[in-house]
């Protein structure tokens, strides 16, 4: 388990998880993305934006 950046409730991820995989943290609902693998660590997840043909 990992510490939610957001809320600091742990978060379940899987066994090995991957560089930049996208998690979401069961307490606060946060899209958290895997920065790290050794150790885990999460960050929160970039926001996607549209730029609507601009």
């Amino acid at each position: 388990m990992i510490i939610c950046p957001s809320c600091d409730a742990s978060v379940v991820v899987a066994e090995i998880p991957r560089l930049n995989e996208i998690v979401e943290c069961g307490d606060c609902r946060s899209e958290l993305e895997v920065v790290g693998v050794d150790p885990p660590l999460l960050a929160l997840a970039p926001e996607v934006e549209e730029d609507w043909g601009e």
